[in-house]
């Protein structure tokens, strides 16, 4: 069964956000245009991988373009977007799979969030790039809109609890048993 595609050109909105308390927190990419809303879960590390490639893909877009870039060095302030996920937060898929590009043609930032995809039977070719049954958000942003949108993931996931000085991991409240203590606890 063909996977769905839920494409936004361009969104009306587009963030990432949390549901949950620090150390609890799911996170979210979240779509909205045209009266509909689609939220996709994803990690934590996958939103920060996210927004620091964003934030090179622009900035290498604005050192090619030279003087004459369209492509903001930093998020405009008009753009920011404080607010949080719309409710109710419906998962429509967890991602596997992150995709970023730029599309010269129409200078915008092109990005994927493919599903996670099961484990293939054993003896069962893969699927094709054509025919896939993963599920798809697509959404393209114009620069400015993908610069605001890197600021603001890059602070969702430093809202979460602080890492350890040691081996980066999340520090808890009490405490966390530190892989660079050799399984002793670390108290932050």
């Amino acid at each position: 069964m063909p996977g769905r595609e839920f494409a936004f050109d361009p969104p009306e909105r587009f963030v990432a956000g949390t549901v949950g308390q620090p150390g609890q927190r799911t996170f979210y990419l979240q779509a909205s245009g045209s009266g509909r809303t689609v939220s996709v879960a994803l990690e934590k590390m996958q939103v920060s991988a996210l927004a620091e490639r964003l934030d090179e893909l622009l900035d290498e877009v604005r050192r090619r373009q030279g003087a004459d870039s369209t492509v903001p060095a930093l998020a405009p302030a008009q753009l920011e977007d404080v607010a949080p996920l719309e409710a109710p937060v419906e998962e429509e898929f967890r991602v596997g799979t992150l995709a970023l590009a730029w599309d010269d043609d129409t200078s915008l930032v092109i990005i994927e969030a493919q599903s996670l995809v099961e484990d293939l039977e054993e003896g069962t070719e893969a699927p094709s790039d054509i025919d896939t049954n993963a599920d798809m958000l697509r959404v393209t942003l114009a620069p400015a809109v993908a610069r605001a949108f890197a600021k603001r993931a890059l602070r969702v996931v430093a809202a979460g609890r602080p890492p350890c000085p040691l081996c980066g991991n999340p520090l808890d409240a009490e405490g966390h048993i530190c892989p660079r203590q050799n399984g002793h606890l670390h108290a932050g």
